[in-house]
């Protein structure tokens, strides 16, 4: 399962994108769009470096 967060994040990112650009044609309001941009962009890059790292303690 979390190997197709990333990919979830990445088609985010895509449709918050297409959002964006129709935000700057002034077809959607840029208030709700850019911190979608923004929040689907640092979701993905979290996804992708972010890794499950178990360190015992000795």
């Amino acid at each position: 399962m979390e190997n197709i967060y990333p990919l979830i994040f990445i088609l985010l990112t895509l449709f918050s994108f297409v959002l964006n650009i129709l935000g700057l044609m002034q077809l959607i309001p840029l208030y709700f769009t850019l911190p979608l941009l923004f929040i689907s962009i640092y979701l993905t890059i979290y996804s992708l470096t972010h890794r499950n790292i178990y360190r015992r303690m000795r």
